[in-house]
């Protein structure tokens, strides 16, 4: 039994496989889902299309063609749907405790710029054509811009895309949509059949697609009829121009979800609930509240619930989170009771002689209530419990509680005289009542000297 445990023991096994392995074992499990099988089979007819667009772009020298083949929209609109399909399937982790859903987040971010980018390459492209227009072949490029527009449609109606759909209705329009919305809204008073399609905003995809398939047939139009081949170039620029106007305000919602900010549509429907919170029986104060998206249509937030000592911690708890999550998914909560004393005042706990140290010859003495034996204090007002001999508090004759202690100087050598403690000299009988007289104080003097007055 000594042999079988000799040598290092490791209680949690460490995993030897290399990134290659751990990703082909990533894509066996997305391929294991039926879902992903379609994403897969329209991937592939994705390469076989693209690369027959390559050749006939090459065959007509269209930089209009060439736009349409290499911004990759709908390559990237694929691959965002093979992200979404594998962080449906995997699970939260002790690294990734809210879970993989911002990588979708990312695969939107990643593939938005990635298009804005391409489209800023066209442009410069274009750019350096206009200075020397080659001639424009226009046998395949009627051809190339229907095959391209017919596979993007059915890419878009087959595939469900989840993020690029969600994005395209949270985040804001687009400078080409808000002005097909114009056009949309007047040929939907004539026909209303189309209202469902075209209201209140087209898909940004349908509507680039369609805007760049038109661009291509104005353009071998006016190649054919006038020989104009520089309107090849200026309908690239177009394209591009739509590109990058359609992507960049997915690419500004999908950032601030990055950034962990607030949704802007949802801050009055949490500023809504917060305030009915606030109201709840037993709160106090609600403090330290932050909400942020972890993932499309996934909220996620935190607050401090201070609540009376009375209350009841659980009753408030199942309150608070009955409000919030059907708003905020991922939600944590912690309550804490309130703290909160009344400092007390030491210096009624401590005696005349201690708190007003006298000097030699002085006696102190205070007319303030003794306290209750012991030193107890009334624990709701921080002072000596009222005695019920002495006359109440507000009563002629009777000095506050707060009024401090009254020093007396000491009684001298001749205390049974009268006002012999007032620094008065032994006055003989039949003697006026004079200030030559006196030992007199500078405090009498002046006294004295008001009242003669």
């Amino acid at each position: 039994c000594g042999n079988l445990f000799q040598g290092t023991f490791h209680p949690f096994r460490k995993s030897n496989r290399s990134v290659v392995g751990k990703f082909l074992q990533e894509v066996r499990l997305v391929a294991s889902d039926r879902r992903s099988w379609r994403i897969l089979l329209f991937g592939a007819l994705n390469l076989l299309c693209t690369g027959c667009l390559l050749m006939w772009c090459s065959s007509t020298n269209s930089m209009g063609r060439h736009t349409r083949t290499h911004t990759h929209t709908h390559t990237c609109s694929l691959i965002t749907c093979l992200v979404s399909s594998w962080v449906t399937m995997k699970k939260p982790s002790q690294f990734y405790s809210f879970g993989f859903e911002r990588l979708e987040v990312l695969a939107v971010f990643a593939s938005t710029v990635l298009i804005q980018l391409g489209a800023l390459f066209i442009l410069k492209e274009s750019v350096e054509r206009f200075m020397e227009q080659p001639e424009v072949h226009t046998g395949r490029l009627l051809v190339g811009t229907f095959v391209a527009l017919f596979f993007n449609l059915s890419t878009l109606m087959s595939v469900r895309n989840k993020p690029f759909a969600y994005v395209s209705e949270a985040a804001s329009s687009s400078w080409l949509q808000e002005h097909v919305a114009d056009l949309s809204r007047s040929l939907c008073g004539i026909i209303p059949g189309l209202s469902s399609m075209l209201l209140p905003r087209m898909n940004p995809f349908v509507l680039i697609n369609m805007a760049g398939a038109l661009s291509l047939c104005i353009t071998y139009m006016l190649i054919e009829i006038n020989n104009f081949h520089a309107v090849d170039t200026a309908s690239a620029v177009a394209i591009a121009l739509m590109t990058f106007g359609t992507m960049y305000p997915m690419s500004v919602y999908s950032g601030k979800v990055l950034l962990q900010t607030t949704p802007s549509h949802v801050i009055g429907q949490l500023d809504k609930l917060l305030r009915e919170i606030s109201t709840l029986d037993g709160v106090l104060e609600l403090r330290n509240e932050h909400f942020w998206t972890v993932g499309f249509g996934s909220l996620a937030g935190s607050a401090h619930v201070r609540i009376r000592r009375d209350a009841n911690e659980q009753l408030v708890l199942a309150h608070v989170t009955n409000r919030l999550l059907p708003l905020v998914s991922t939600l944590t909560v912690q309550i804490f009771k309130d703290d909160w004393t009344r400092p007390l005042l030491t210096s009624a706990l401590t005696s005349p002689a201690v708190a007003h140290p006298h000097a030699e010859g002085y006696a102190a003495s205070s007319l303030m209530p003794p306290a209750l034996p012991g030193g107890e204090l009334d624990p709701m007002t921080s002072t000596p419990t009222k005695l019920s001999g002495p006359p109440p508090e507000f009563s002629f004759n009777t000095p506050g509680r707060n009024v401090p202690p009254v020093l007396f100087a000491a009684a001298g050598p001749h205390s049974h005289r009268p006002y012999g403690n007032l620094g008065l000299g032994f006055m003989r009988p039949g003697a006026g009542l004079g200030l030559g007289h006196l030992n007199v104080t500078p405090t009498l003097r002046a006294s004295l000297t008001l009242l003669t007055l």
